[in-house]
């Protein structure tokens, strides 16, 4: 396995299109790879909500128009002429309808710090939608959020295992399943930790789509369970 990635601001992405997963850093798309792929979680943002105005292309991302890292306020690096209430909860982006088909416009989702089995090398930021995070367990198939107390449940922290991360067939819209394929080697588990303490890791994991703060990418606000368990369980 090759050194550990530099720490600088370069984000290497994973995003969701055509059910396929799309590799790009910075932006730039550098090629896609097809379902299903096997990772490691490092780290995890709390659950936030994001508003784009226009449609979301996963294949084209784009900053949103408004979004909250905590789902309860706008972020604060939101332009004030974007902001579209000063509390979530108050928002008529919240409101069940809002969008046209017909939930709700204010999605919920979650970024994660994510790195590809046999390439440990570099640290990967992945937004899963609100459709990959609740919902019960059905058939084997696993939300994040059920995934995540399946993992607590047998006391396995997510980094020690290697995750299966695979589109359910049966929707159009992006949605995946989650599944542990095996334990890791100790070489690989030691690889894990040390990049979850990176910088890329941490700055992976923000849910912020300004350039963070160094004080926030100090933080980590991720540990077995916490960033995985939401009470409501509706988009």
């Amino acid at each position: 396995m090759s050194n550990m990635a530099s720490t600088n601001n370069t984000v290497h992405q994973i995003t969701l299109g055509g059910k396929r997963f799309s590799k790009s850093v910075d932006g730039e798309r550098i090629g896609a790879v097809d379902s299903p792929m096997n990772v490691i979680i490092v780290n995890a943002a709390k659950l936030a909500r994001t508003y784009y105005k226009d449609e979301y292309d996963p294949n084209s991302p784009s900053a949103p128009t408004c979004w909250s890292p905590d789902t309860q306020v706008p972020s604060v690096d939101v332009p004030t002429s974007q902001k579209q209430s000063a509390r979530c909860m108050d928002c008529q982006q919240n409101i069940k309808g809002s969008s046209d088909g017909g939930g709700r416009a204010c999605r919920f989702s979650q970024r994660l710090a994510i790195l590809l089995e046999g390439q440990m090398d570099t640290v990967y930021q992945i937004r899963i939608p609100a459709t990959s995070i609740f919902g019960n367990a059905k058939d084997g198939n696993m939300g994040m959020q059920a995934y995540a107390k399946y993992l607590h449940k047998h006391k396995t922290p997510s980094i020690a295992v290697v995750t299966q991360m695979r589109f359910d067939d049966k929707t159009d819209s992006p949605k995946l399943f989650f599944k542990a394929v095996r334990a890791l080697e100790e070489q690989e588990l030691q690889i894990a930790l040390k990049q979850k303490s990176s910088h890329a890791a941490s700055i992976a994991a923000l849910q912020t789509v300004a350039i963070p703060r160094e004080d926030a990418i100090n933080k980590s606000p991720f540990t077995a369970v916490d960033g995985f368990e939401y009470n409501k369980g509706e988009d």
